[in-house]
């Protein structure tokens, strides 16, 4: 493998998410993971992919990494600066959200969402953030892609809260609460592997694992009985060309390294 074809975790992880958009997708994308994705996609199969943050600023063309969802490097040249309401309200509420990534402090096998506590609600062990703007997405956007750490700790059988919906206890539950038909939890990218969610249970199971690991070592290290694709299948490396638009379009002063101290290896 050649210098220019050699990839860290990140990067790998950032092009699993970009192949999940589709060209003249809107993709709420928030910091780090998301808004690499949906620029890598931009810039390669999906030239006309619009991005919106949730701090209301829509098709931003930033010329470097953003910080934050606020930060002003988002503002030149987008077709909108607006605010949380305009992006919760008139787009999710108004069904023209295609995509939106999600993460959280447990995720569990039907893409439920932990980020309020973990442990009892009422004597938790830990309390964590909360919601923000992730239960509008995760109930609204068509297509829900999670990005998660692959261990025991990140991964669960059953959330401990439920914060943000999968298909909450499986087949039927998301048509029940009155959430929008066609819309739910598409993807887990960890670390490790892709899971993808069945048609019929809506449980995750196995589609692609990462190189370097094995389809026993991700059963292994998920907490649930984890179902494997008959297809099962190594992932597709970064290409050439995705990691071109990384190092020298998005990321030449490789931002996205940082992410490797937060274990995505």
């Amino acid at each position: 493998m050649s210098e220019q074809e050699t990839y860290i975790k990140p990067e790998l992880m950032a092009c699993c998410g970009a192949r999940e958009i589709s060209d003249g997708d809107v993709v709420i994308v928030g910091t780090g993971f998301p808004a690499m994705s949906a620029n890598i996609a931009k810039h390669t199969h999906a030239p006309n992919a619009v991005m919106m943050q949730e701090s209301g600023v829509l098709d931003a063309r930033p010329k470097r990494p953003a910080l934050s969802v606020g930060d002003p490097c988002l503002n030149p040249g987008a077709a909108m600066v607006g605010g949380l309401i305009d992006v919760m309200g008139m787009f999710l509420q108004g069904g023209w959200v295609d995509v939106g990534f999600l993460s959280g402090s447990q995720v569990d096998r039907y893409g439920n969402i932990n980020t309020t506590v973990i442990g009892d609600y009422d004597a938790p062990t830990s309390r964590l953030p909360g919601s923000g703007g992730a239960n509008p997405i995760g109930a609204l956007a068509k297509k829900v892609l999670i990005i998660a750490l692959h261990d025991t700790r990140r991964l669960a059988e059953q959330v401990d809260f439920m914060t943000t919906p999968g298909y909450m206890d499986g087949p039927g539950a998301r048509e029940r609460w009155g959430l929008p038909g066609g819309t739910g939890p598409r993807a887990i990218i960890t670390n490790k592997a892709v899971l993808r969610f069945d048609e019929e249970t809506k449980e995750a199971y196995l589609a692609t694992f990462h190189p370097g690991h094995t389809v026993e070592e991700i059963v292994e290290n998920t907490p649930w009985d984890l179902k494997v694709s008959p297809d099962v299948r190594e992932t597709e490396p970064p290409t050439t060309e995705e990691l071109r638009v990384i190092r020298e379009v998005l990321d030449p002063t490789r931002m996205i390294a940082i992410y490797l101290k937060r274990g995505y290896v």
